[in-house]
């Protein structure tokens, strides 16, 4: 769980990020979680996006998807949604 100062620290960290994955009208699949799994393994922050034509909202992916890996949502606007999921060998991030 984060608190309120590290959610606004990577925030801030994700400004400068584009988004690395969609999600489509197929919706979340098994190898879209393992792939965003690793990736988040190795960079532990990304964006994703939804597309309008998918069924599920930004928020519902982001969260499915965080539920699944055990990861945090940072934050969702929009269409985007932000993870992050510390690395506990390696971290690349260092949160207040």
């Amino acid at each position: 769980m984060l608190t309120s100062k590290q959610r606004a620290y990577l925030k801030s960290i994700s400004n400068k990020l584009n988004p690395v994955f969609q999600i489509g009208k197929s919706g979340v699949s098994a190898s879209q979680i393992s792939q965003i799994d690793d990736y988040l393994r190795v960079h532990e922050i990304m964006k994703i996006r939804v597309l309008d034509n998918s069924l599920y909202s930004a928020k519902e992916a982001s969260s499915e998807i965080a539920e699944t890996i055990e990861a945090d949502v940072v934050q969702v606007i929009g269409s985007i949604g932000i993870l992050y999921k510390k690395n506990q060998k390696e971290p690349v991030i260092k949160l207040p």
